[in-house]
Order: structure tokens, then C-alpha cells, then sequence
């Protein structure tokens, strides 16, 4: 959206203070002269009419060109014209009543003739003194010396005070003719930025809301408008057809634009909304609040954007890797079982056992990567929930139960494990991801860990949380690698086996139960990873409802 700029009126402003100042001063002077004409025929006191007349003729005939003259369109110098002809008009007037006083009059052109410039003011300080000496002499002889000093002294003194003045004047308007051609300047180019801003924001596929500190809405780009039926946007107030990440519809406080409002910053904060035509569309919103050079408050901005086609790459990337993962789960869990069946049977020459059992291991390791593989391949905590089915679990059982089936994996490396609890311990969690995210620490605590070394599994319970730690003696980690130890495909070890998921998913286990998982490593010492779990459901209801209410914000 462009504005126009009116344009800067210099002269014509200049040509209209001169009209009003010529208009003025001669009005004024009219006004003086009919007053003292008035006076004087009232009182009989105008010795010589036809002179006063003929001079009060001229003022007014100065008076007439002064309102009628478009003194804009003329030059400067002919502005002269009228005060010469009021200098010839009060000179008729002291020679109508010599002892009236009529030369103070004078002072009205002189004012006039300098501010006009330089040449005026010599006219002024030269010619109004001249004439009063040349009439002082054509007449009587003047009283005293300050007769004849005074009025030329006070002529030159208001000549000299009135070019000051104008000069001044003249100074401060060229200033101001300056700093309104820099504002000038600087407001189309503010005016050129802006449209460059708007057509940009226009240009681009996400949503840019501009508010006020008041929370006004400013500016709204076009591509908002494409969006077309977002609750809360563009006039729509149903804000209960937008829903959450857990599909719940969003409430008023909690809408996007009123976080905004209400002072809040936000990043990537996605919410579903569905389509009359039945799509559903997510929408990941941003919200920033901003401040002026001062650091004051100045608004805040709302970032839209549609990620359905993210969303919906991402979930079809799972459930293709999901569908994979399950059609090699089936072959492979078919070859463990025949291979399982071979060992078990007889006539094997002991070649042939340390091939076929070679082979059950390495199958064993492609399935566990396969099944590691399936469960990482749903990011999302809602679908992890799914698939938990949590009651009240006996965690030292647990743990015992991961410990003894890992005994035989810890003794090839003679390392020691075993279970160390602190009184009854009782989580609200589902038994097999319990096991399964213990199952993955133990082994990674035995993998990581020395021959010769040592892993403890420690139970204990407030009866509010119940807290699992798996200590281990190996190579522990830097702590840059312990900041990662959660990233999917991370390896602390790149020459240790494995492919980066465990920790990973155990992490979202973890997550999805209410609980917390974390590490403590020292390089050369030893690792401790620290499980906490809900030891209610009521106390797990409450995790999960401040966990989702923390996404959101």
C-alpha cells in the first residue's frame, strides 16, 4: 500500500506570509490615519483638510493595492512601492499640521522598508531622517536639540530593530524550509521501506500478524488471508474448533492470538483445526513480543504456518518404516525360532553348532535393531500412550526379573550385577515398558561397562515418585556426549555396536509414563542413569497434564 506525499510548498508559503505581512502594516496604518481624521474633524482640529486629504488618500490607495495585489507573483522589490508611497503620504500630513506629530507615523515604513532588506534599511536610517531635516529646515526652527535628534534616532533604532527581526526570521524559515524537506525525504523513504516490508510479507507462505501494544491489530499479511478458515483469524471468533496436539479443543485464554495479547513468547506451538470438506490442517504458530529502541514495550508479532504437508510427510515416513519393520520382524522371528530348534536338536557336529549358533546371535541382533527401529519409527507421545497399559508394579520384581535375563549376557565379561532396593517400591506403569526401558539400560550399563566391572540397579520410593537408578563402572562419557546421550542415533562409542535408538527410546517410554529420565557420567569413571516414575495414577495424571500444558506454552 503506497501514500502520497503532498508536495512541499516553499515559495508559495513565502509569497503568503509576504501578502499577509503587506496587508497588515498597511491596514494598520489606514486604521491609525481614519482614527486621527476622525478625531480631528470632531474637534475641529486639522488646520489644512486638503492636505491631510490628499494625504490620507494616498494610505488608503496603498491600502486598496496592498488587499488587491497578489504580492506572491510579484518580486520583492515592488513590495517598496507601497511603503515610499505612505513615506509621501505622512509627509503631506505633517505639512497639513507641522506641530501634530504626524512624522511618527514614519515608523510604520520603516518598519516595512527594512525588513524588506538591506537597501530598505538604508532608505529607512538615511531617507525618513533626511526628508524630517529637509521639512525641519523648509519650516520653523525646531525647540531644543532633541527635537531635531529624537525622531530620527528612534526611526533608525525601530529600522534596525525591524531588519534584525526579519533576517531572524528569514534564518529560521530556511531552517525549517530544511529540516521539512529532510522529514520530507525521510517519510517517503519510511513510506518506500514500508512497501517494500508489505510486498514481502505478501510474497511469502506463512502468516505474519502485526499487533499493537495495546494488542490492536496492525497489519495482516495476504498469506493469512489464503489460509482461509483458522478460528480466531481473519473475524472468526469460534475458537473451539481449534484443537490442540492432543486433539483437544484449544481454549479462548489459550489461543494462539491471545497468548500474544497477553504477553506471552512462544515457538512452534501446532494446533489442528478441520475443514468444512473434512480435512484437518495443522498449523504451527510462533509469537514473539517486541520492544523499541528504548526497550519499551512495542507490540508483538504472530507467525503462521501450514505444516499439514510436514505433518502428514512425517507420518507416512513412520508408517513406512513401521510397515517394513514388521515384515522383517516376521521372517526373522521365523529363522530364531528354526535356528533355536537346531541347537536344541542333536547330531550337530560342533562345527556346525558354532555356525548355526553364530548365526542365531547375529539374527537376534538384526531383530532387537529391526524392533528398535519399529519403536522409534512414532515420534509422537500420543501414540506412544497407546501402547502402554499402566497398573501398579512391584519395580524391584522388575528389575530382578531385567537383571536375572542379563546375568549370562554380564558373565561372558565377568561383570558383576545385581538389585539393591530400599524398602517395598511400587510404580503405576505398564510391566512391559518397564521392563523393556530397564532392559535397555542394563544392557547398555553391561556393554559400556569393563571386564571385571560392576552394575547396580537401585530401587526407592516417597510414595509420591519411585526412582530407578542403573550405576555402571566403564568408560563413562564427556560431558558433551552426556548432553546428547537422548539424540536418536547418537553413539557415545562409535566402536561399540549398536545403532543410536535404545536411549532414545527409552526416553519416550519414559516420557510417556509422566516420568523423567536422567544422566550423570564421568569420562574413566562411570555412568548413572536415574529413572522416575509416578508412583500413583493420580500422581501420573497430574505429570502428564503439566507435561502437555508445558508443550503448549
Amino acid at each position: 500500500m503506497r501514500m502520497a506525499i503532498p508536495p512541499r510548498a516553499t515559495s508559495g508559503g513565502g509569497g503568503d506570509v509576504r501578502e499577509r505581512i503587506v496587508a497588515s502594516n498597511q491596514l494598520f496604518l489606514c486604521a491609525v490615519v481614519g482614527i486621527l481624521f476622525l478625531v480631528g474633524v470632531a474637534t475641529g482640529g486639522l488646520p489644512d483638510a486638503a492636505t491631510y486629504g490628499w494625504g490620507m488618500l494616498l494610505i488608503v490607495a496603498g491600502g486598496v493595492a496592498a488587499l488587491s495585489v497578489p504580492w506572491s507573483r510579484v518580486a520583492l522589490g515592488w513590495s517598496a512601492v507601497i511603503p515610499t508611497i505612505d513615506v509621501v503620504a505622512i509627509a503631506l500630513l505633517r505639512a497639513s499640521d507641522p506641530s501634530a506629530g504626524f512624522p511618527l507615523l514614519w515608523a510604520f515604513p520603516a518598519i516595512w522598508l527594512s525588513s524588506i532588506g538591506r537597501i530598505g534599511l538604508v532608505v529607512s536610517c538615511v531617507g525618513l531622517p533626511g526628508l524630517y531635516w529637509s521639512m525641519l529646515a523648509a519650516g520653523s526652527t525646531p525647540r531644543g536639540t532633541y527635537s531635531v535628534l529624537l525622531l530620527p534616532l528612534l526611526l533608525v533604532a525601530i529600522s534596525a530593530a525591524s531588519y534584525t527581526v526579519a533576517r531572524r526570521h528569514e534564518s529560521q524559515r530556511r531552517l525549517l524550509d530544511r529540516q521539512t524537506e529532510r522529514f520530507a525525504a525521510a517519510h517517503r523513504e519510511a513510506l518506500r521501506q514500508e512497501q517494500l516490508v508489505t510486498e514481502v510479507l505478501d510474497v511469502v507462505d506463512f502468516g505474519v500478524i502485526r499487533l499493537s501494544d495495546s494488542g490492536e491489530i496492525i497489519l495482516e499479511n495476504d498469506a493469512l488471508t489464503r489460509f482461509g478458515d483458522i478460528p480466531g483469524f481473519c473475524g472468526r471468533t469460534d475458537d473451539g474448533e481449534l484443537l490442540d496436539a492432543r486433539l483437544v479443543p484449544v481454549p479462548a485464554d489459550r489461543h494462539p492470538l491471545a497468548r500474544v495479547r497477553a504477553g506471552e513468547s512462544f515457538a512452534d506451538v501446532v494446533a489442528w483445526f478441520h475443514r468444512p470438506d473434512g480435512r484437518r490442517t495443522a498449523m504451527s504458530f510462533t509469537g514473539r513480543q517486541l520492544s523499541d529502541h528504548h526497550g519499551a514495550p512495542a507490540g508483538a508479532v504472530l507467525i503462521a504456518r501450514d505444516v499439514t504437508v510436514e505433518h502428514d510427510a512425517q507420518q507416512a515416513r513412520d508408517d513406512l518404516v513401521a510397515s517394513i519393520s514388521h515384515e522383517l520382524r516376521t521372517p526373522l522371528t521365523s529363522i530364531l525360532g528354526y535356528l533355536d530348534l537346531a541347537l536344541e536338536g542333536g547330531g550337530l557336529s560342533d562345527e556346525a553348532r558354532r555356525q548355526i549358533d553364530t548365526s542365531y546371535r547375529n539374527s537376534e541382533r538384526l531383530l532387537g535393531i529391526v524392533t528398535d527401529i519399529l519403536a522409534a519409527s512414532s515420534r509422537s507421545s500420543a501414540s506412544v500412550d497407546t501402547r502402554l497399559r499402566p497398573r501398579a508394579v512391584d519395580v524391584v520384581e522388575v528389575a530382578r526379573s531385567a537383571v536375572s535375563g542379563l546375568t549370562p549376557v554380564a558373565q561372558e565379561r565377568f561383570v558383576s550385577i545385581g538389585v539393591v532396593r530400599s524398602g517395598f517400591a511400587v510404580a503405576y506403569a505398564d510391566p512391559a515398558r518397564l521392563r523393556q526401558v530397564l532392559d535397555n539400560l542394563i544392557a547398555n550399563a553391561i556393554k559400556f561397562n569393563r571386564d571385571g566391572g560392576t552394575v547396580t540397579v537401585r530401587t526407592s520410593t516417597d510414595g509420591v515418585h519411585t526412582v530407578v537408578e542403573v550405576a555402571d563402572t566403564g568408560v563413562g562419557m564427556t560431558p558433551g556426549a552426556a548432553a546428547r546421550v537422548f539424540d536418536r542415533f547418537f553413539r557415545a562409542a562409535p566402536e561399540i555396536a549398536g545403532n543410536g535408538l535404545g536411549l532414545s527410546i527409552t526416553r519416550d517410554l519414559v516420557n510417556a509414563h509422566g516420568g523423567t529420565i536422567a544422566v550423570a557420567s564421568v569420562a574413566g569413571e562411570g555412568t548413572t542413569f536415574t529413572v522416575t516414575l509416578p508412583a500413583t495414577e493420580a500422581v501420573q495424571r497430574r505429570e502428564l497434564e503439566e507435561r502437555a500444558q508445558a508443550e503448549l506454552s
